[in-house]
């Protein structure tokens, strides 16, 4: 099975432009969740 001509399935037929819209819209990821708690929490000691 070939690829389509305009990449936008793989061979396990998964819409991979579908995935990136629904990754886009999804929020934050992991990391940014944790970037975002350790400034709080920085910001937090600092004032106590």
């Amino acid at each position: 099975m070939q690829p389509n001509s305009k990449n936008t399935k793989q061979y396990s037929d998964t819409n991979i432009e579908e995935v990136k819209k629904l990754n886009a819209q999804s929020g934050l990821s992991y990391n940014e969740v944790l970037a975002l708690l350790a400034m709080n929490y920085e910001r937090s000691r600092k004032h106590n």
